[in-house]
């Protein structure tokens, strides 16, 4: 019987997500459109919503963020910014984490999202990875947004891995375009969000999701050959931060 609460318990978390991802977009679709007509005003455009989609979705979720920062971006410039990718909330969190409007590259599939695909086709960076085509587009496209001053946001795993491995191989991508730009890498770890929030239906629920935005890797003097040796010193630390965390 108590398993049977559980599981209904969960469902209604899982619902009630969905109608929070929902409302706000709802709520303010004409500003919202208004602000995608012009690349100009992105920047009201992600304060709209940090503030007023990605706050109040992790609060109604039950889901209070704690942030530890180690380095603090500086206001005005870009950044390349890396996470562990586990659940959706991870979208959710990153916009709470940075202050600095960002955009995120991001696989073509989440445009069949209802409502939520419609907005994020207009101001994100979609790639479709099958497509070599695709990805060499991508670095043109954010050039032309870090030119605008602003960041870049990528999950360098490549997808949201299996829930059991802790965190996958990293992808290439936001490395080079980090050294090609010349852009500091900021490793952040995200260490909470796949309890609250997987993609197994049943599981889940309300509670603390913790982030650590660690120490910039510098860009400035690397090289593409150093793609590699980047890319690995980047996932050591949200490695060494899942599988020991040293958390305050």
């Amino acid at each position: 019987m108590l398993h049977i609460i559980k599981s209904i318990g969960q469902v209604l978390y899982r619902v009630w997500f969905y109608v929070l991802v929902t409302i706000p977009i709802l709520l303010f679709f004409p500003f919202l459109l208004l602000l995608t007509f012009s690349e100009s005003t992105y920047p009201q455009f992600f304060w709209t919503a940090r503030n007023l989609w990605a706050r109040p979705i992790l609060y109604g979720m039950g889901c209070f963020p704690k942030i530890v920062r180690e380095q603090r971006m500086v206001r005005g410039k870009s950044y390349m910014l890396v996470a562990n990718h586990t659940s959706m909330l991870d979208i959710m969190l990153m916009l709470v984490v940075s202050r600095n409007p960002f955009v995120f590259v991001g696989k073509k599939e989440l445009v069949k999202i209802p409502i939520f695909g419609f907005f994020y086709k207009r101001v994100c960076i979609m790639v479709d990875r099958d497509d070599i085509k695709s990805r060499t587009g991508v670095y043109r496209r954010a050039q032309k947004r870090l030119d605008q001053g602003l960041s870049i946001c990528i999950f360098p795993e490549g997808g949201v891995p299996d829930e059991k491995v802790v965190l996958d191989e990293f992808k290439d991508g936001a490395f080079k375009m980090a050294i090609a730009h010349k852009i500091p890498v900021v490793p952040i770890t995200f260490y909470d969000n796949k309890k609250r929030f997987s993609f197994t239906f049943f599981s889940g629920g309300p509670g603390r999701v913790r982030a650590k935005v660690h120490q910039f890797f510098e860009t400035g003097i690397l090289s593409a050959e150093d793609t590699s040796t980047l890319r690995q010193e980047v996932r050591d630390v949200i490695w060494k931060e899942l599988t020991d965390p040293s958390w305050p």
